[in-house]
């Protein structure tokens, strides 16, 4: 059992779209991400995704509507439901969903992350 300091793990990666574990439990995987300008549409059968804002803002689209998220706000993407994630800006991301999710579910793109790092 060891704290973990987002902050601190944010600090050591500055890609984007490319998902770092930094725990787990109960089957579920705590990943952290950067994001900056659109994803790919995606939609994951196998489990649901929880999106939280750590510093900055992004949107979330779906095919009928956008949700914006600010620092401190969290969404719940359920399974099967298509979206794409979209920063204007450079936003860090706390993601919770099942271990093995595919970042890109359903869809393979130049940004599929197939082999998480941990950090």
């Amino acid at each position: 059992m060891q704290k973990i300091n987002l902050r601190e793990k944010f600090s050591l990666f500055d890609e984007h779209w490319k998902p770092k574990i930094v725990g787990e439990l109960n089957g579920q995987q705590v990943k952290l991400v950067k994001f900056a300008g659109p994803f790919v549409w995606h939609q994951h059968q196998a489990g649901d995704e929880l999106f939280l804002v750590v510093q900055g803002r992004f949107r979330m689209e779906f095919r009928d509507r956008d949700v914006w998220l600010e620092e401190g706000e969290f969404l719940i993407v359920p399974r099967g439901v298509e979206h794409r994630p979209v920063a204007d800006q450079e936003v860090h991301v706390l993601l919770f969903e099942p271990a093995g999710t595919l970042n890109t579910g359903d869809a393979q793109s130049a940004l599929t992350a197939a082999a998480l790092d941990r950090i």
